[in-house]
């Protein structure tokens, strides 16, 4: 049975179980890119951190996931989340920053899917675009039918993923040939390169579980969610560490794992029987499939919800009258990944990180907010925490995030902060034309006559763009001493490929700055008087 909400979504019953297969879907599908971290940060430290970060960064994420939405389990999620606390103009930024990331990812999932097929079967370029086109095509279909649907599909894969690195991490124990920690990290690399090289991929792999936030106004019970994030959160860490340390245990030669072309998971079981190594290359398309139709389903609700909320187009709000999906949302999304999907992988990613760990900040701060301004909102989850422990909680995942903006690549660095700067642009542009919050009470959201923005957004433009100075100028010191120039020149054969990009940082730090100094100045002139004329 399901019941339809105010703007025409439906509510369908949903399992325990599904949604950890979900969550599942959405945070690992799999240790894939783990194997990445290996000769990067050394067999050790990899272990180390991949026991570490769940508790550091992945745990705090997925308890305030749980704290927030059994508090607010409203459709958008974490998009309202940051709204609650922190205001309209910091939840688009959080909801902007998020689904646009979530739109990168997917067609990531849809590219490695098709190299991994591609791996195994001789394809053209063409016919490779032309097997993930139809990837895209069946499950924008499974997600039109509906959440209940992309749940079934989402529980199948999950099951078939777990069991295959659950062999890999029996075999690869029964096989014990070496010290799995040993090295700790690559000869003649410090430790602190290392720790960077196994932080950036971590924090990656390790993120997810406030996706399935946005979903919730879909689910006739949104408590399940926190109760099956905390289940997830567990079952992720084995899928994680028990393959990786029985693989490099048993097949060992550590510097040449890889994600394209290296040893890899299937090696551990195929050394053992042949056949196997197809098998999990098969296992590893599905995976694919799995995280591209769960983030379909997640990424696709953020706009609806902000389009909800009179900040984007509104025909991304419409649903489907027989099963209450909000289908144009989708099928945009999956638009943008028949478009992105022709392009290589580091193309893609290059703007990705960025995005999401700004957004995952503004959700641990909304989190901390919410705590201290509205402590007496029921909590049916709470972190069984006091105020200064549960922001305590929070800080390191903080550091974390700030800390991967610096050693993800000046690539990524340059790539990232033109992309936050989509956040603010989009709200000016949403904002004086659909009118955001104000539409709904002009008296609690009132508008700056002069701006046609919110009373106090002059004011949270120039914090935003003063902390993007920050960034620039921590990053104009740091990068030189961190990356590597070489690198950059071999993995993109452009010579002075560092140099020329170390010279878009210093341009977009002096334009964030002087943005900076403009918008406080306009600010100073135009938002007192308004402020004080609403006390």
């Amino acid at each position: 049975m399901t019941t339809t909400t105010r703007v025409g979504l439906k509510k369908y019953p949903m399992k325990m179980s599904t949604i950890i297969f979900m969550i599942f879907c959405l945070c690992a599908a799999g240790a894939y890119g783990i194997e990445d971290m290996i000769p990067d940060a050394g067999p050790g430290l990899t272990l180390v951190m991949l026991m570490v970060l769940p508790f550091v960064w992945s745990a705090p994420m997925g308890l305030v996931a749980a704290e927030l939405g059994s508090a607010l389990p409203q459709e958008g999620g974490f998009y309202r989340w940051v709204q609650r606390g922190l205001g309209e103009f910091w939840g688009f930024q959080a909801g902007w920053w998020r689904t646009m990331s979530v739109y990168i990812d997917n067609t990531i999932y849809v590219v490695l899917a098709g190299s991994y097929f591609a791996s195994v079967v001789d394809l053209t370029p063409l016919e490779e675009y032309a097997f993930k086109a139809s990837v895209i095509v069946f499950f924008t279909y499974i997600n039109i039918r509906g959440i209940q649907d992309v749940g079934r599909v989402s529980s199948a894969l999950s099951l078939i993923v777990i069991a295959a690195f659950a062999m890999v991490a029996v075999v690869g124990f029964a096989n014990w040939q070496s010290n799995p920690f040993e090295p700790f990290t690559p000869p003649g690399q410090s430790l602190w390169q290392s720790i960077g090289a196994a932080m950036a991929i971590g924090v990656w792999v390790y993120s997810g579980y406030e996706s399935m936030s946005t979903m919730a106004g879909e689910l006739k019970d949104p408590q399940v969610i926190p109760k099956a994030t905390l289940i997830s959160v567990p079952l992720i860490m084995a899928v994680y560490i028990l393959p990786t340390m029985g693989g490099l245990a048993s097949i060992g030669d550590w510097q040449n794992w890889s994600s394209d072309g290296g040893l890899s998971y299937s090696n551990v079981v195929s050394d053992v029987v042949p056949a196997l190594g197809l098998g999990f290359v098969i296992v590893a398309v599905l995976a694919q499939f799995s995280l591209f139709s769960t983030y379909l389903a997640s990424g696709s609700r953020g706009f609806f919800a902000i389009a909800d909320d009179k900040l984007a187009p509104p025909f991304l709000v419409k649903c489907s009258d027989d099963r209450g999906v909000p289908y144009i949302s989708v099928l945009l999304m999956a638009g943008t990944s028949l478009v992105l999907c022709a392009f290589p992988f580091e193309v893609i990613v290059v703007v990705d990180v960025m995005l999401f760990i700004s957004a995952y900040i503004l959700i641990f701060v909304a989190a901390c907010v919410l705590r201290v301004k509205e402590p007496k909102l029921a909590r049916p989850f709470k972190v069984p925490l006091k105020t200064v422990g549960f922001v305590a909680m929070c800080v390191p995942p903080v550091l974390i995030a700030f800390s991967v903006f610096f050693i993800s690549g000046i690539d990524y660095f340059v790539g990232g902060l033109l992309a936050l700067l989509s956040g603010p642009i989009a709200y000016t542009i949403f904002k004086r034309k659909y009118g955001g919050l104000a539409r709904r009470d002009p008296v609690k959201y009132a508008l700056n006559p002069i701006t046609k923005l919110a009373v106090g957004d002059t004011t949270r433009m120039a914090t935003l763009l003063g902390v993007m100075t920050v960034v620039g100028l921590i990053g104009m010191f740091f990068l030189p001493l961190y990356d590597d120039p070489q690198y950059f020149a071999e993995a993109y054969g452009i010579d002075n490929l560092f140099d020329l990009l170390m010279s878009a940082v210093y341009w977009i730090t002096a334009i964030l700055g002087i943005l900076t100094l403009g918008l406080l100045l306009l600010a100073k002139r135009l938002e007192p008087a308004l402020i004080s004329a609403r006390a």
